[in-house]
């Protein structure tokens, strides 16, 4: 089974180089690695050009600065993998966890699976305490709204079956997408999945974007794509069977000769 990792990034210069290492290092066979630089102005492009473009299978670059959203339609589109996973470029995830995100639906349980910062035991940076009622709280609105119990809509850890992602109209370009998918995903009764995660929050003076503003435009999408919008897809219809037997393709470990080989350009 592949595995389709899509990186959105903006002004990532002191980042991007690990986290695409980290993601090479990840414990999957099929791996395909899909870089969308959404107008940095920092040198994380010229970087990409100079280093990265040749370890990865594709970059892509924006223009100007449109947003993550953005991004992610950008990179979804791109994906050829049987899963996709967003992965930020921030180090606040760890792509040793792709498996735990794919299980579920390379055995034929899920068809979207969400990884949970706030459910298990896996280890958690302590940072912002008002962040993390600003989460809870979107989420329990997101929850009322969709008649689902996720525990975290705003992680950035969502795995899709490809399929089901590229079937769905984004129009969000900014952070308004988590509400957004999260909304239109429910609405498609597709089977939903979540585990728990690691996190390594960073502090705005590590870099961290998100801002009180995102969290009022995340409220107006919470509304707007659950009371007011019909679920928008690109396809005409989609059916939800299990698509995947379990895969031996998810694998504990990886040598970085073997991704070499399946991966090289």
């Amino acid at each position: 089974m592949k595995l389709s990792v899509v990186i959105p990034c903006f002004n990532e210069r002191q980042t991007i180089a690990q986290v695409v290492q980290a993601v090479k290092a990840a414990p999957v066979k099929s791996l395909e690695i899909i870089i969308v630089d959404d107008g940095s102005t920092d040198g994380t492009r010229e970087l990409l050009q100079r280093e990265i473009e040749p370890q990865v299978n594709q970059v892509i670059y924006h223009a100007s600065n449109f947003g993550k959203g953005a991004a992610l339609r950008t990179g979804f589109g791109a994906a050829t993998g049987d899963i996709v996973i967003v992965q930020d470029a921030d180090l606040e995830y760890d792509p040793q966890e792709f498996p735990l995100l794919m299980k579920p639906i390379a055995e034929g349980k899920a068809d979207v699976v969400f990884g949970s910062r706030f459910l298990g035991g896996q280890p958690h940076r302590v940072v912002y305490f008002w962040h993390m009622v600003v989460n809870r709280g979107l989420t329990l609105l997101s929850n009322m709204l969709t008649n689902i119990n996720l525990t975290d809509m705003e992680t950035c850890y969502k795995a899709f079956r490809r399929d089901v992602i590229q079937s769905i109209k984004i129009e969000e370009n900014r952070f308004g997408f988590e509400p957004e998918i999260t909304a239109k995903i429910a609405k498609t009764g597709c089977r939903i999945y979540e585990v728990g995660i690691s996190y390594y929050g960073r502090t705005y003076e590590e870099g961290k974007k998100i801002g009180w503003r995102d969290g009022f435009r995340a409220i107006y999408c919470i509304l707007k794509y659950n009371l007011f919008a019909s679920t928008s897809r690109t396809t005409k219809s989609m059916t939800f069977t299990p698509a995947f037997p379990a895969s031996p393709l998810i694998e504990a470990s990886l040598t970085s000769d073997s991704w070499r080989e399946s991966n090289h350009r």
